[in-house]
């Protein structure tokens, strides 16, 4: 499926709608038609009439997101990846529409996407905070009375979470990132990044390390030499390398149990420990 069926960021909304309402709404037997020519034969041309048709409710259930501040545009597009998904995994035997089915997956990308947009520090990583943070503002609107701010014990009830969510949720949510090349006053040349200390080793500090670090690698690979074949290559594939490998794919390798490959690790590195600790000792003193 095509990247075509995204609205491009810097196109009109206007235009978007122009282009879109020009798909016409599938029938139910229609639709059924074209998903199982795509989804027995990979009829690509199907698919395309299938996304295409069901553009125009995309747009409404991102209507839904603009209070959060974000381009419409870029949340459209992002539900938009969500229809193509659920047109791929779409099963028109089951009796429903497709935009019955597709709705989750809309919703469930529009979603992720004001997550990682909110802020460069995760708003909610579980489904409990990513609902809370959605729900948050919903429930006050509806609880509030006559101007009257609403308790965060009243949320918290509402929505069956404790008050110190509440309240932690509705402070990360008042806190936008901000910017450290923004200048701290107009006309300025004075920024939040020249507020920062400098942390960074000098010099001194760096050639220091870099020695300690190469001693280092000289020790590591002196006793990579006392293991045995088996050891070396479960050390290097468990602990030395970039994409560590598991377990149970080391077990498969060597035909042996889980638990034996724990062992062989165990025991290599106990050897290793001991080569390494008199040659640390002296570094020490």
């Amino acid at each position: 499926m095509s990247a075509s069926y995204l609205p491009a960021v810097h196109d009109g909304l206007d235009h978007y709608m122009q282009q879109i309402n020009r798909f016409d709404v599938l029938s139910r037997q229609q639709e059924y038609e074209l998903a199982m020519r795509f989804r027995r034969r990979g009829d690509i041309e199907a698919a395309h009439r299938l996304i295409c048709a069901n553009l125009r409710f995309v747009v409404k259930i991102a209507n839904e997101y603009r209070g959060y501040g974000l381009k419409l545009l870029d949340l459209i597009q992002e539900g938009n990846i969500g229809l193509m998904l659920a047109v791929k995994k779409f099963d028109p035997e089951r009796g429903i529409r497709l935009i019955s089915y597709a709705v989750w997956w809309i919703r469930a990308y529009i979603h992720n996407y004001i997550i990682r947009t909110w802020s460069l520090v995760k708003i909610g990583t579980t489904q409990a905070q990513k609902r809370l943070f959605f729900k948050l503002s919903q429930t006050r609107a509806l609880l509030s009375n006559q101007e009257i701010e609403p308790e965060s014990s009243q949320i918290a009830e509402t929505l069956a979470v404790s008050d110190e969510e509440v309240e932690q949720m509705a402070l990360r949510m008042s806190a936008r990132d901000a910017s450290l090349n923004v200048e701290l006053s107009e006309g300025s040349d004075y920024s939040l990044l020249d507020t920062l200390a400098d942390e960074r080793s000098n010099q001194e500090e760096q050639l220091v390390e870099k020695q300690q670090s190469r001693a280092l690698s000289t020790q590591v690979r002196s006793a990579l030499k006392i293991l045995n074949p088996r050891e070396r290559r479960i050390i290097h594939q468990r602990v030395l390398s970039d994409s560590p490998r598991t377990l149970q794919e080391i077990a498969d390798d060597y035909g042996i149990s889980r638990e034996r490959v724990r062992q062989v690790e165990q025991n290599a590195m106990r050897k290793m420990r001991e080569h390494l600790e008199p040659t640390l000792a002296a570094g020490e003193s």
